[in-house]
């Protein structure tokens, strides 16, 4: 599963990685957990313009009368997210970008979990894989979404069984893009190359959604 990642990337490199201008200074976040606002991507084929958008983790499907699903709905199988009903529709409609610095992971041992957080080796941001939903059945429209995830390659597999699906740069435009054949969509939906990533372990203080300051994602002896 994803449950926790972290987004602390320049402002300008979030534009130029996906061709648009954020209006808004970005504050850095280090501990980003479910139910918060997070920062996504989306493409408008109205306007064939890509948009940025603060969106609520934990997706809540249209048809839903209890918008506490959504406290359920943070990840979503790549396998399966197509026929779920729970995620079909957006899967069609509404494929979402979320951008990271890096996600956690942990591991059990005999002292308990230990958390690890895994980037890329160059330190670069990379996008996760999401869909989105708007919710209307309540007093003001709530948009939510939920994070993709896959089988783990080599490098995440001893941390755990899922991994969140990342979308490389070049694939941008058919995961937007509603009219890529599913066929296509699918075959995005892979492990990323386990060699472009590194992770390490890091304080337990990552456990608390409280805390969120930048020494959480540097390595621990």
């Amino acid at each position: 599963m994803c449950g926790r990642f972290a987004l602390a990337t320049d402002k300008k490199v979030l534009e130029m990685l996906y061709d648009l201008e954020l209006r808004n200074e970005l504050t850095p976040r280090f501990n980003i957990a479910p139910s918060q606002q997070i920062l996504a991507f989306r493409f408008l084929p109205e306007s064939g313009k890509r948009e940025p958008a603060f969106l609520k983790w934990g997706l809540v499907p249209f048809w839903s009368d209890d918008p506490a699903i959504g406290n359920r709905m943070i990840n979503a199988r790549a396998e399966t997210a197509h026929k779920k009903p729970s995620f079909r529709d957006a899967f069609k409609k509404r494929r979402i970008l979320i951008p990271a610095s890096g996600f956690y992971e942990w591991k059990k041992s005999n002292g308990g979990k230990q958390p690890y957080f895994i980037c890329r080796k160059d330190g670069r941001p990379f996008s996760l894989a999401g869909l989105w939903e708007r919710w209307n059945k309540g007093e003001e429209p709530l948009e939510t979404c939920t994070i993709l995830t896959t089988e783990p390659n080599e490098l995440v597999a001893p941390l755990h069984n899922r991994m969140p699906v990342i979308i490389s740069r070049e694939a941008h435009q058919k995961w937007f893009a509603p009219e890529t054949d599913q066929e296509i969509v699918a075959g995005l939906l892979k492990p990323y190359p386990a060699g472009e990533l590194t992770a390490y372990p890091v304080s337990r203080l990552v456990n608390n959604p409280a805390e969120d300051w930048p020494e959480l994602i540097r390595p621990q002896t």
